[in-house]
């Protein structure tokens, strides 16, 4: 790894942190940021984890020292996949790699014709993203209304001619780069909403390269769409 992929990655570790950080806080649990890692004070929500590691040799000891292991389902997201926490009743949930995108590169191909974008900018907007994301899968009130409140965060909602939000993403700005989560679609899947994304990406910050992690069919397809591999991470969960 060259030295500007570790910087990318090491940039892309704390983006995800920070946007761990917001959606635990529109949930009403608090975290705390030290030099190795970012760590709730509580349960973080579904698919989010308890800790997530901002630099490469974390101490293991000291992280799992401060993550709450009583209850089942603890987790820290291993930014660098140098850790091993089985002696600490871990075990790997999944592995994934880094993703980056130069600022301002253009989009690949201009996307569905009747496809449009927006922001988010309140609960009804929201919630009819939510819905669209979750598929039914009874989880859309993980996207809770004080994200809106959240200047950094964006979330990017792309509809179809009749009004109906049928794709889109989550965008975390911070510092150095903007990081893109939970992209979907409604018809088509990730390959139909990338070339929206990037065109709102884009527009939004034209400045900041786009970071983010897939795995598996969804690396593939971001692949496609531009992205380059930056860097595994992991993902581990204790059983309580």
């Amino acid at each position: 790894m060259t030295t500007s992929q570790q910087s990318l990655v090491r940039a892309a570790a704390r983006n995800n942190a920070e946007w761990c950080a917001a959606m635990c806080r529109a949930h009403g649990v608090a975290g705390e940021f030290g030099g190795e890692a970012w760590v709730t004070t509580g349960r973080a929500p579904l698919y989010y984890p308890d800790a997530v590691t901002l630099e490469p040799g974390a101490d293991p000891d000291a992280l799992v020292a401060r993550v709450d292991t009583g209850p089942p389902d603890a987790s820290v997201k291993d930014s660098f996949a140098d850790l091993d926490l089985t002696g600490a009743g871990f075990r790997v949930l999944f592995e994934a790699q880094w993703i980056h995108r130069p600022a301002g590169a253009p989009t690949s191909e201009p996307g569905p014709p009747d496809l449009v974008w927006d922001v988010a900018g309140d609960p009804d907007t929201l919630r009819a993203w939510a819905l669209a994301w979750d598929d039914g899968a009874g989880n859309a009130d993980l996207f809770r209304d004080g994200l809106l409140a959240d200047p950094e965060t964006s979330v990017i909602a792309g509809r179809s001619a009749e009004g109906r939000v049928v794709a889109g993403a989550v965008a975390s700005r911070s510092e150095h780069v903007v990081g893109v989560s939970n992209v979907f679609g409604r018809d088509g899947g990730p390959d139909a909403a990338w070339p929206v994304v990037l065109q709102a990406l884009v527009r939004l910050f034209p400045t900041l390269p786009v970071v983010g992690y897939e795995q598996g069919d969804d690396l593939a397809v971001a692949l496609r769409h531009g992205f380059e591999p930056l860097g595994p991470l992991r993902v581990w969960t204790h059983s309580g």
